[in-house]
C-alpha cells in the first residue's frame, strides 16, 4: 500500500519498514524513535531468537563436541548453552550463518554453507510472515501506537512477493538510499572487516564458479573466506542497489541518508517521509 502524504499523518497508528544495506542508518533510527513511543521490530533479532534458536545451539554444541573436557560435561548433563541474541549483539546468528571456505580459517562447506544459507533465508521469510501480527501486539500489549520493521539488508534478495505485498499492506516500505559519500563508506568499511552474509543462490552459484576458476582452486575447501567475501561483496552490493530501488518504486517510496542525518526526533522523522511521499505523488502525475 502506497500512501499519500495527508493519508499516511491521519494515520493513528503508524507503521513504516526500513529497508536497506546494512549499517546505512535503520537501527540508529528505530533507536531515535523509541524514545516516542514506536516499537522497535528488529528482523536480525526475530530471526536469531525465534527462528534460528535450535540451530545456533547445535552449532556451538557441535563444536564443543570436539573439545574432550566440555562434552563430558555436556553428556552428563552439567552444562548447557544459551542463545543469547540481542538486537544489539546479533553475533550468535552471524556466527552461525559463517563463510565459506577453508576449515581451518574459519570456513565450512559448500554443502553445509548453502544448507545454513537456505534456513536463514526461510527464517528471514517467516520474520517478515510475523510483521501484522507483532504490530497489534505491540499496540494492544505494549501500548506503543507506532510500528517500525528495521528489517536487514538482504530484504531485497528474498525473491518472495507474498513478502512483499504482506509488507506493503501493513507498512509503508522507506527504502534508505546511500548517497554517493555514504555507499563508498559503507563499501570500505564492509571490505575492512569481512563478516557473514546471505547470498541468493542465482547469484552464489555463478559468482563461486567465477571466483575458482580466477584463482586456480580446484576445492572449496582451498578457498580462504576472507578473500572470498573481498572479492564477491563488491558484486552483491552493487547488485542489491537497483532491486532497494525497484521495491520502494513499486510498494513505497526513497529517502537519501543525506536527509537522515538531519533526524533528531519523530517529527523530523514524519517530515522527511511526507516529503518523500509528495515527491512521489509529484513524480507519478507527471
Amino acid at each position: 500500500m502506497i500512501y499519500r502524504a495527508e493519508t499516511f499523518l491521519e494515520q493513528p497508528h503508524k507503521a513504516v519498514t526500513l529497508m536497506g544495506m546494512s549499517g546505512v542508518g535503520k537501527t540508529t533510527l528505530a533507536s531515535i524513535l523509541g524514545e516516542s513511543g514506536w516499537f522497535h521490530y528488529s528482523a536480525d533479532y526475530r530471526i536469531g531468537a525465534e527462528y534460528l534458536d535450535g540451530p545456533v545451539i547445535e552449532n556451538i554444541r557441535a563444536q564443543a563436541m570436539a573439545v574432550p573436557f566440555v562434552r563430558d560435561l555436556l553428556e552428563s548433563g552439567t552444562i548447557r548453552f544459551q542463545n543469547n541474541v540481542t538486537i544489539d549483539n546479533l553475533k550468535p546468528v552471524s556466527t552461525f550463518l559463517g563463510m565459506i571456505g577453508n576449515p581451518e580459517s574459519g570456513g565450512m562447506p559448500e554443502g553445509e554453507f548453502r544448507r545454513r544459507q537456505e534456513l536463514y533465508k526461510q527464517a528471514e521469510i517467516r520474520s517478515m510472515f510475523d510483521v501484522p501480527s507483532f504490530i497489534e501486539k505491540a499496540r494492544d500489549q505494549y501500548g506503543q501506537p507506532h510500528f517500525l520493521c528495521d528489517s536487514t539488508g538482504s530484504l531485497c534478495e528474498l525473491d518472495n512477493r507474498d513478502v512483499l505485498e504482506a509488507l506493503s499492506a501493513h507498512t509503508l516500505i522507506l527504502y534508505l538510499k546511500a548517497s554517493e559519500k555514504d555507499e563508498k563508506e559503507l563499501f570500505e568499511r564492509a571490505l575492512a572487516y569481512p563478516k557473514p552474509l546471505f547470498y541468493p543462490e542465482a547469484f552464489f552459484r555463478p559468482a563461486l564458479k567465477a571466483f575458482m576458476a580466477e584463482e586456480g582452486l580446484e576445492y572449496v575447501a582451498l578457498i580462504e573466506p576472507d578473500d572470498f567475501y573481498r572479492k564477491i561483496f563488491p558484486k552483491l552490493f552493487y547488485a542489491r542497489l537497483p532491486k532497494y530501488q525497484a521495491i520502494a518504486d513499486e510498494y513505497g517510496c526513497t529517502v537519501t541518508t543525506e536527509a537522515l542525518r538531519g533526524i533528531k526526533s519523530e517529527s523530523d522523522f514524519l517530515g522527511v517521509i511526507t516529503e518523500a511521499l509528495r515527491q512521489k505523488q509529484k513524480e507519478e502525475a507527471r
